[in-house]
């Protein structure tokens, strides 16, 4: 669904797997597409598995394609709720380097060119600075494989409210990161929603930031609701995103029983 106002072209996609969660993930993109979107997000969908079969694969790529609609975002295997992903986790490297193969694969089919590989949690008993020499490996060649597909690959700031135990909470640190890697097609994941829950200054991190996101997902805070029912002030926050020239997708990663897209119009 695209929306224009003060003529900004503004793209917004349905996070399927925050929406339409009354249904089965495999009718979600179908769904999406009749309430007028034309482009899903989803995590990881096929739980924590991180090489799904062929047929379960298949399954998920025709109901993204058979929906028509367009697939602009999808999360290395992920572990949601609990693991936070796997990309700093000792003693899971081969999950997550088998799943970069098969991720990338299903977004070379449906022509998605964004996936997010979160950091994953801080491990007790686990050396810090060996989980994060872990993470720029794997995070270098998530974006590697990604580059061969000419995709990016994103990193996210979460929140410590709800993520207590995963160390990537700010724009700064995420970042950080990011130039510790060294790879051009990694990029920052800018979710409003968990920079809000943090404190930070939302308007600020979009200005400073602006040429290093590749995507940003909205949610109102604090009940990561749709825009219009909490403390954010969406319209000047689109405005800043339009000034700083971002126009890429915008993805509704909210909970929203009502299926109320009043908000947009």
């Amino acid at each position: 669904m695209k929306y224009t106002a003060e003529g900004a072209l503004r793209k917004f996609d349905v996070h399927c797997s925050m929406l339409f969660t009354d249904l089965p993930l495999l009718e979600r993109p179908a769904a999406a597409k009749a309430a007028g979107f034309d482009a899903v997000e989803f995590w990881w969908p096929f739980g924590e598995n991180p090489v799904p079969g062929d047929k379960e694969v298949d399954a998920f790529v025709s109901a993204v394609s058979d929906a028509g609609v367009q697939l602009v975002g999808l999360n290395f295997i992920d572990l949601v709720p609990a693991g936070r992903g796997l990309v700093s986790v000792p003693g899971r490297e081969a999950e997550f380097r088998d799943n970069i193969d098969v991720t990338v694969g299903i977004a070379e089919r449906l022509g998605c060119r964004s996936l997010n590989a979160l950091y994953g949690n801080r491990i007790p008993g686990a050396d810090p600075a060996v989980q994060d020499g872990l993470a720029l490996e794997n995070l270098r060649l998530a974006a590697r494989a990604a580059a061969g597909i000419e995709a990016q690959v994103v990193l996210e700031a979460l929140n410590s409210i709800e993520s207590p135990d995963y160390p990537i909470v700010s724009a700064a640190r995420a970042v950080q990161v990011i130039d510790a890697v060294g790879e051009p097609n990694l990029r920052f994941l800018c979710d409003l929603y968990h920079l809000a829950r943090m404190g930070a200054d939302l308007f600020g991190v979009i200005a400073e930031y602006a040429s290093r996101i590749g995507h940003v997902q909205i949610a109102d805070a604090p009940a990561r609701s749709r825009p219009g029912t909490g403390t954010l002030d969406f319209e000047a926050l689109f405005a800043a995103l339009d000034a700083a020239g971002y126009d890429g997708w915008i993805g509704l990663e909210y909970q929203d029983p009502d299926r109320d897209w009043s908000w947009i119009e």
